[in-house]
């Protein structure tokens, strides 16, 4: 049974304990084959395609494991996965540093799959919902803004230490990181669900919409739908984006410039919505951002090189992925009690992490059989497609409001 703080640790503690867990765990996991990745190739005798094999590997896992993770969070607390999180990723990172070939480097991307479901994304929110209730969504949000960050903080560190230690010897500190540092900070920043009171457990048992059964079958579809949508398109046109841009006419400085402003402009948006506050809300947020993302499309498509569509185009899409990934996160708590968070997310996860997988490899292949304007123009419609479904739970909320 892990160790606990008193449970009133101030709200920016709490943040800062799993900001730090979250960038150690995403850095050293899905984030290092970026920078370790052709390194490890080129010593094992293996091809770019099975290094990044890996990280497909790890997001199958997560998708398949997600719903099994729920059930153990609802019954044994975030506290307690995550710590159990941590241990197996140390142990899939320490079997990646003593693979000699892609036997046990398969098998290590397994172990730390396993350990991401329990240690990364969804266990994390779940101990915010856990300490806040409804109310947590200001700091899921401030979480997932430095959870943003894991690439441009371990980067540089496995870099510096790749060249003067190696790689293997690097993955094997990054294992030892998460036993000494994600560990002791899982064990100590999170609160046991057992510790909750007779209100606390009261108020976060309490449905915020007063939906029928198949209300929230209907919900849970919708948001299944948009939010596996706003995954495909991230991870789908990401890898490509830097190509796309080039074909849509930007010279390679240009498509570099706007290809890295991306992500900045997603955290940014991230970033305004926390500072929105009770002002906005996680369907407002899935409005504007699958609106963005169909508008992102349409500048592209009719840039044909002009400079300032491809400023437009990253601006739009920027700024709605960024939010798009905030409003992912934070829709069931809209539509589901405090309680059913962990449980209902944890589901969303199968589909949400099956398109993560399949989205890069579907892009590509469109991209290159059928050509920009029909990859865009697919992306567009999937983007319309996620709009009409945040539509309907909109218009399901306003009815249930009313109703009551």
């Amino acid at each position: 049974m892990p160790l606990s703080l008193p449970r009133r640790l101030p709200r920016a503690g709490l943040i800062a304990l799993l900001s730090v867990s979250q960038i150690l765990g995403w850095g050293t996991t899905f984030d290092m084959p970026g920078v370790l990745g052709r390194r490890i190739a080129a010593d094992l005798g293996l091809s770019s395609e099975m290094i990044y094999l890996g990280l497909t590997v790890m997001m199958l896992v997560l998708a398949f494991a997600g719903p099994k993770t729920g059930r153990l969070l609802a019954r044994h607390g975030a506290a307690r996965i995550l710590s159990v999180g941590s241990c197996l990723m140390a142990s899939g990172l320490l079997l990646l540093s003593l693979a000699q070939g892609p036997v046990l480097y398969l098998g290590a991307w397994l172990v730390i799959g396993l350990g991401g479901a329990f240690g990364l994304s969804v266990p994390a929110y779940t101990a915010v919902v856990e300490r806040e209730g409804a109310g947590a969504k200001r700091s899921v949000g401030i979480l997932m803004i430095f959870t943003g960050l894991s690439a441009a903080v371990c980067w540089p560190i496995l870099s510096l230490l790749d060249q003067q230690l190696g790689w293997r010897l690097t993955l094997t500190l990054a294992a030892g990181a998460q036993l000494l540092v994600c560990l002791p900070l899982h064990a100590l920043a999170l609160t046991t669900p057992e510790v909750r009171s007779a209100e606390e457990t009261s108020a976060a048992d309490t449905e915020p919409l007063a939906l029928t059964p198949r209300q929230s079958a209907l919900a849970f579809l919708l948001i299944a739908v948009s939010t596996s949508i706003f995954s495909l398109i991230t991870f789908g046109l990401s890898p490509s984006l830097i190509h796309i841009l080039q074909v849509s006419g930007a010279s390679p400085a240009l498509a570099l410039q706007l290809g890295s402003l991306r992500s900045v402009l997603g955290i940014s948006a991230r970033a305004v919505d926390v500072l929105i506050g009770k002002r906005s809300s996680p369907v407002l947020t899935g409005l504007i951002g699958s609106a963005f993302l169909v508008m992102a499309m349409g500048a592209l498509l009719v840039a044909d090189g002009q400079t300032s569509m491809l400023w437009l185009f990253i601006a739009l899409y920027g700024f709605g992925s960024g939010i798009a990934t905030l409003s992912r996160v934070l829709l069931p708590l809209s539509f589901f009690s405090a309680s059913r968070f962990a449980q209902q997310s944890a589901r969303l996860s199968l589909p949400q992490n099956l398109a993560n997988a399949a989205a890069p490899v579907l892009f590509t292949a469109l991209l290159d059989r059928q050509g920009t304007t029909t990859a865009l123009m697919a992306l567009a419609l999937l983007a319309i497609t996620a709009l009409t479904c945040i539509v309907g739970l909109g218009l399901m909320a306003r009815r249930a409001r009313v109703a009551t």
